[in-house]
């Protein structure tokens, strides 16, 4: 065999092995980019959350309405006012009330007067009736004069006893006037903001019977104190007492968290929806950690902090999959599967007890296709946290 043939030969066979390698390169599947994160220690809880959205209540809110119907006279305030307590809000017309009352009030100075009158003489004819028996005992008059004397003063008496009856049953009616007045006024009950004002001078004010929901003419709110109301799950219930701690956030004060207290825990269970039973809970913000405004009405989410755990070995908790395992990014440039023994944990970290160790990088990027056990891979710098 010549020289030529054999490097014709030889140079063939690079070229098929050139190929071979390049068809079994195209082949192999391509590293998959991945987020990872370093196990570090660190702070774990365990706590649980609201089931639905929480709002801010106010401690003190009264939703007031005047105890009988009629045309609005007077509107004192509006709506946003700061009142105080004892303070007029609203009236009613009551014209033809007061004249009533007026009426009656001189009907209590008549029969005042009339007191006056007649117990007068009646303290005459019980002073006659005195000197009468006097004189009787001395054999100046009959005992027939005596009797008639001591008969007068007694009658004289009873009149002065029966006028100041009259003076009040004319009082009890000159009240009664009062009270019929008081239904057509709202007082401030304690010192809050005016929220709404149902009605204008002039307007008719319907007050609100049992059963029928008819809007209060005035809805007056204690903003000076204020807490959240949250529902939990009824599972939860028992795990929350009064007194553990809380951070408390605001869909209207985003990436902000607030601390707080558990204040109240209610002793019933909510059965708002079917198969939807909640247990609402009362929190309280810390006052040195008040957002500087809220508003009643705010929704807010409460999460009850059960435990803590200072500088313990932790895993994201949405690294973890079905079972405790965990994917470890392996020096070999292939993922790595291990199984975690968990100990507290959150949403956010897990405690771990066993099967990783300071340093390990754990898949956080799980959503993402092609990611599992035995897969090639390269870090994306971009989103590894």
């Amino acid at each position: 065999m010549s020289s030529t043939l054999i490097r014709r030969l030889l140079f063939a066979l690079l070229i098929v092995a050139i190929v071979i390698t390049g068809l079994w390169w195209v082949k192999q599947p391509k590293p998959i980019a991945i987020r990872v994160r370093a196990i570090d220690s660190g702070r774990v809880e365990a706590s649980i959350a609201n089931t639905r959205a929480g709002t801010v209540e106010a401690c003190q809110r009264t939703k007031l309405s005047a105890t009988m119907g009629g045309r609005i006279e007077v509107l004192a305030v509006k709506e946003g006012d700061k009142v105080k307590k004892g303070q007029l809000l609203m009236k009613l017309w009551n014209d033809d009330q007061q004249a009533q009352s007026a009426l009656a009030m001189a009907q209590v100075e008549t029969a005042r007067k009339r007191v006056a009158e007649v117990c007068s003489l009646a303290a005459n004819a019980e002073s006659e009736a005195k000197r009468q028996a006097s004189l009787r005992s001395q054999g100046f008059v009959s005992g027939s004069r005596e009797e008639q004397a001591r008969a007068e003063a007694q009658a004289k008496r009873a009149g002065c006893d029966a006028a100041q009856a009259d003076v009040a049953q004319t009082q009890a009616r000159l009240n009664a006037t009062r009270v019929e007045q008081s239904r057509t006024v709202l007082y401030a009950p304690f010192a809050g903001t005016v929220a709404k004002i149902v009605g204008e001078v002039g307007e008719y004010s319907t007050p609100s019977p049992p059963g029928v929901p008819t809007p209060p003419a005035i809805d007056l709110i204690d903003d000076s104190c204020l807490y959240v109301r949250a529902p939990m799950d009824e599972v939860d219930a028992p795990k929350v007492q009064a007194g553990q701690a809380v951070r408390i956030s605001f869909d209207a004060l985003p990436k902000q968290t607030f601390a707080g207290t558990v204040k109240r825990v209610a002793p019933y269970v909510s059965a708002v929806e079917k198969q939807a039973r909640t247990v609402d809970i009362e929190a309280t913000l810390a006052p040195q950690d008040k957002p500087p405004r809220l508003l009643v009405g705010y929704s807010a989410d409460v999460e009850v902090i059960l435990s803590v755990r200072e500088n313990v070995l932790r895993v994201p908790t949405s690294a973890l999959q079905e079972g405790g395992k965990v994917l470890v990014a392996g020096a070999d440039g292939k993922l790595e599967e291990r199984k975690v023994k968990a100990g507290l944990a959150n949403w956010e970290f897990t405690e771990v007890l066993d099967g990783l160790a300071r340093g390990d990088r754990v898949v956080t990027s799980l959503e993402r296709e092609g990611v599992k056990v035995g897969a090639s891979y390269v870090i994306d710098d971009k989103a590894t946290q």
